[in-house]
């Protein structure tokens, strides 16, 4: 079994009256992408603030590489790499300064810090204006940056909060990629984002958070066909039906079909799909494609969103 890095149960955070987060309780493993979905004041911030140990719960417990968040505040900073909203840059430092600045209070030796410096400022685009003031950056250099920041000490964990916004496609895709490079490294990663598509690319897990509360959590495949139901294929034929009528094998149900296609729904894909396409040669219907029918995060997320309150 992979190794748990976060641990998070009925995690809760009250302002005066006020329960920005209210009982969630999650885990991911080493290697796994999180992602945090919900609306804005959903409580997403709120949870990552108490994951770093900066916020402290008002009931629950949370562990971060094995850290108590509450008992061992400084080793589960040691632990974390973050990027939040606000990056906090220094406008009249070079990211060299800025990043040596930052590695001296993570205790890098300069060695190591200067070796993690060049590396990450080439990966990310970075090297051509490291000696340019941050004041001069983009929004986009501004975010690659902070995420160096967030890097530069090599931690097992990271958490991410919309790390693409305010990057043209080809930056982001340069991020996304550095991600996915992460994930691979072992890192275990809770990543913040609007953006669906991006979190469909990079997510093992999904948590949609509303009003403080998760009314949805687990592996992404999974929730999906909890929420939506057995997969559905469309199947082309090669020539017409021409009103054929057509007898399904036990299990697979047709939901529509036009001329020379077929959608069919198939509880169990690895044992019906041969069983079907077996029926159909013995009807003499000659197939020449059968590919699953796509079912986004975005299908997930507004039907999650779309129940009452209280019930997933």
């Amino acid at each position: 079994m992979a190794e748990e890095r976060i641990f998070a149960e009925d995690l809760s955070k009250q302002f005066d009256e006020f329960w920005a987060v209210d009982g969630i309780s999650f885990q991911v493993q080493a290697g796994k992408v999180m992602v945090l979905l919900g609306p804005n004041g959903a409580g997403k911030t709120t949870t990552v603030r108490m994951l770093t140990s900066i916020l402290k719960p008002t009931r629950g417990q949370a562990r971060v590489a094995g850290y108590d968040v509450v008992r061992q505040p400084e080793k589960v900073r040691g632990s974390v790499g973050v990027l939040t909203e606000h990056h906090g840059l220094y406008s009249r430092m070079s990211s060299v300064e800025y990043l040596v600045f930052y590695g001296e209070l993570y205790g890098l030796k300069p060695r190591v810090c200067k070796e993690r410096i060049d590396l990450l400022l080439d990966q990310f685009g970075l090297d051509f204006a490291r000696k340019k003031r941050l004041g001069e950056y983009s929004k986009g250099m501004r975010q690659k940056l902070a995420l160096v920041r967030a890097m530069l000490h090599d931690p097992p964990i990271l958490l991410l909060d919309e790390p693409t916004s305010a990057m043209d496609p080809e930056s982001a895709r340069m991020v996304r990629d550095a991600i996915q490079k992460l994930r691979s490294a072992e890192r275990t990663i809770v990543l913040c984002t609007h953006n669906l598509a991006e979190a469909e690319e990079l997510a093992d897990q999904i948590a949609i958070i509303r009003q403080g509360k998760i009314i949805l959590e687990g592996d992404l495949q999974e929730v999906k066909a909890e929420l939506m139901g057995p997969p559905e294929y469309d199947i082309r034929l090669a020539g017409e039906l021409n009103g054929q009528m057509i007898e399904l094998p036990e299990g697979v149900t047709l939901i529509q079909k036009g001329s020379n296609w077929l959608r069919v729904r198939v509880p169990h894909p690895e044992s019906d799909n041969p069983r079907l396409l077996r029926r159909l040669l013995d009807l003499h219907l000659e197939v020449f494609s059968l590919h699953e029918v796509p079912r986004s995060l975005e299908q997930v997320y507004m039907h999650a969103m779309g129940q009452p309150e209280g019930r997933p």
